[in-house]
């Protein structure tokens, strides 16, 4: 009998590289990474011997020199004797505070705005239509610098809150000021303070943290913690019996009574600024830069998220929103608790991106005189110490890493409100 043995493999050949299916995917792969290195190792070697010609050699010693200009939004101390890391890690804080602002502002009045458009009310949809072509269709540029000449024009002057009577008066009792050069709101202070913990010593990188504030925050979050917890409980006791009992009163008192008793124990009381000589002092004092590129990248952000939020309504089964009123549940209950909860998944997404945006049109700030870290480092830093290149590739790498720090927290959200299958 003939035994039929098994047809003998081929050995591997280079020219399977190309002509093998299981090997040409890889292959293509690693010639294109090679091609992309060699590029960026020739744009690289390329740069450092055109600086050389120049006698300019790439480093990072000039952000120790004195900046030599001053700062006039900010939230730490400082002075032009400081460094251009100081100054750079001060514009890097006020991007953080527009861009923070922004977001939060942006996504209020954009949910407010998106579900609103989809309002049985005629001129109420037409109305937040309008709103959402006009400012979406307009460059933003031009609503940051209108927004600070509406400031500019038609807010009082300093002195125009002097006189007998005066031209101009403060709002709210008397507690803030609204005036072409800023608004000035009351600062909360504390007879019982707990002092400040320095940092970095005498570095440019040097801060104060106000254990008050931490005295603040741990209490606000030990709060929301627990009202979580009574939060999960009710949920639990739901899904069992079937009956949900009344917690809102629980979690409310959880939240507001420790920061309550921290104030109480600090000695909470209000700072108002005061008109003294040429200007207002005390307070807590926003320049009105600050305040327009707020107000301007937030309303036009917030045009974008509306759509956004529409969309994410309308891709929501009509089923849905008919079971719910069949319920017998109330049209505001059934947005809250049926549709914007499902709608989510759909929203989070593209609302990362609005964010990115937001976060990166802020470098407009330079066009109203609002000191950011394109301001600073991106502008007077670099026109002083002419090193370009080393500016704009720290300006790239910060703004990369804030962006990359809002989408790892907005991707995180959404993994947590995403569908969880079994």
């Amino acid at each position: 009998m003939t035994a039929i043995s098994d047809t003998p493999k081929a050995g591997f050949r280079l020219s399977m590289l190309i002509y093998d299916t299981r090997y040409r995917s890889m292959t293509i792969q690693i010639i294109a990474l090679i091609g992309v290195l060699t590029a960026f190792g020739w744009i690289i070697n390329n740069t450092a011997q055109n600086l050389d010609d120049l006698g300019m050699k790439l480093g990072f010693s000039f952000l120790q020199e004195p900046s030599s200009y001053d700062i006039n939004q900010r939230l730490l101390d400082y002075d032009s004797r400081d460094s251009h890391l100081r100054a750079s890690f001060l514009g890097v804080l006020n991007t953080l505070v527009v861009a923070v602002l922004g977001c939060i502002t942006a996504t209020i009045v954009g949910v407010f705005v998106g579900v609103l458009r989809l309002s049985n009310n005629w001129i109420v949809a037409k109305l937040m239509a309008f709103y959402v072509e006009g400012f979406r269709n307009v460059p933003v540029l031009l609503w940051i610098v209108l927004s600070m000449t509406i400031f500019i024009e038609t807010l009082p002057q300093p002195r125009d809150f002097r006189g007998d009577p005066p031209a101009a008066s403060m709002v709210l009792n008397d507690s803030v000021a609204f005036t072409n050069r800023g608004f000035y709101i009351p600062e909360p202070l504390f007879s019982n303070s707990l002092g400040n913990v320095h940092l970095f010593g005498e570095s440019s990188l040097r801060f104060d943290i106000s254990l008050d504030l931490m005295a603040f925050l741990v209490a606000l979050i030990g709060g929301i913690l627990a009202a979580r917890f009574v939060k999960r409980r009710a949920d639990h006791i739901q899904e069992t019996t079937g009956v949900r009992p009344v917690t809102w009163w629980q979690r409310l008192l959880l939240i507001v009574v420790p920061v309550a008793i921290v104030f109480y124990a600090l000695g909470l009381y209000l700072g108002y600024p005061a008109l003294k000589g040429f200007n207002f002092q005390g307070g807590i004092y926003a320049r009105n830069s600050l305040i327009a590129l707020w107000l301007a990248l937030s309303l036009y952000t917030a045009a974008f998220i509306a759509e956004t939020v529409r969309g994410g309504i309308l891709a929501i089964s009509q089923g849905q929103t008919e079971a719910a009123a069949a319920l017998g549940i109330r049209p505001n209950r059934i947005m809250s608790l049926v549709v914007l909860p499902q709608a989510l998944r759909v929203i989070i997404p593209p609302l990362i991106s609005q964010y990115l945006n937001l976060t990166k049109n802020s470098s407009l700030a330079i066009a109203v005189g609002y000191m950011d870290i394109t301001g600073t480092l991106g502008g007077i830093t670099l026109n002083q110490t002419g090193r370009a290149l080393e500016s704009l590739m720290l300006l790239m790498l910060i703004y990369l890493i804030i962006s990359l720090s809002i989408s790892t927290v907005m991707n995180w959200y959404n993994n947590s409100v995403s569908l969880k299958e079994r």
